[in-house]
């Protein structure tokens, strides 16, 4: 069962209520994000359950209930692990609202997840690298991603007339960003950044060192591959024993050619493509 701990204000009084200029997107934590313009909603791996403690213990706050969620055009889907493909947190947005879901193949088959996938059958589109479609008024484009510990994994750049923006999914460095930073003008892009640590398992007793996401040196290596203007690090906020500080990549970046701009993001905050810095709340306006 999926609860909000901040109520229904974030995505009714503040997503839903904004018209963007151009596209934003907002951080929900963990590796999702809203991406929404004037007329169009994606939710890029939405998850809002509370972890599996006290293997993996969920630190910061379920800002929403998709339940409440009354604009949903499609929901982006990275890779098969269930704090990226969670049923009980997209269905509300598929089953109740319609959208389309966008899913590597592993996913369905091998998903991390114990139960019913929820989403009618003519919304389900299986989706690979090299794909690409529209959304509304964004071009989707599926592209390749390195997470070893996945099956199947994906990012995913997403451009609108205003800009481009760019969700690496939990990947490390890939062969593959170079290509992509070639291709495309990343206005904002989205790395998982994590530090090295210790996950526990009950059934064993034990800790195991972890890296789930990539480490500083690994974030300006794939910003660089993709030669994102601004960079916005994700996930380092979502788990007790793996987490960092995003601010910490200030001296990372500061030798390099990209980013440009570093973006150290908090739940609930907001960005837009086309300009730099976090929008305030409309509650502080």
């Amino acid at each position: 069962m999926v609860h909000s701990t901040w109520g229904d204000w974030f995505v009714t009084k503040e997503v839903e209520a904004t018209e963007p200029d151009g596209a934003s997107v907002w951080y929900l934590g963990c590796n999702a994000f809203i991406v929404r313009s004037e007329t169009t909603t994606i939710y890029i791996d939405p998850y809002f359950d509370d972890g599996q403690p006290p293997w993996v213990v969920r630190m910061i706050p379920v800002p929403m209930d998709p339940a409440d969620a009354t604009m949903c055009d499609a929901v982006l889907v990275t890779h098969e692990h269930i704090d990226h493909f969670h049923p009980p947190s997209y269905s509300p947005l598929t089953e109740d609202l319609g959208a389309d879901l966008y899913v590597p193949s592993s996913a369905f088959d091998e998903p991390d997840y114990d139960g019913s996938v929820r989403t009618p059958e003519e919304q389900r589109h299986v989706i690979e690298a090299g794909d690409e479609f529209e959304v509304g008024d964004f071009t989707v484009h599926v592209c390749g991603a390195n997470d070893p510990d996945a099956v199947e994994p994906v990012s995913y750049v997403i451009e609108h007339e205003s800009g481009t923006f760019f969700h690496g999914g939990d990947s490390k460095p890939a062969p593959e960003f170079a290509d992509v930073g070639e291709e495309f003008d990343i206005d904002l892009g989205v790395l998982a950044f994590g530090t090295v640590g210790h996950i526990y398992f009950p059934d064993e007793d034990r800790a195991e060192r972890t890296q789930w996401y990539m480490d500083e040196n690994q974030v300006v290596e794939a910003a660089n591959d993709l030669r994102l203007t601004r960079l916005a690090p994700s996930h380092y906020d979502m788990w007790r024993g793996v987490g960092a500080d995003p601010k910490g990549l200030h001296e990372h970046v500061a030798s390099h050619e990209h980013p440009h701009v570093l973006e150290p993001i908090k739940i609930g905050d907001r960005l837009d493509f086309d300009r730099s810095g976090i929008v305030r709340s409309r509650h502080v306006r």
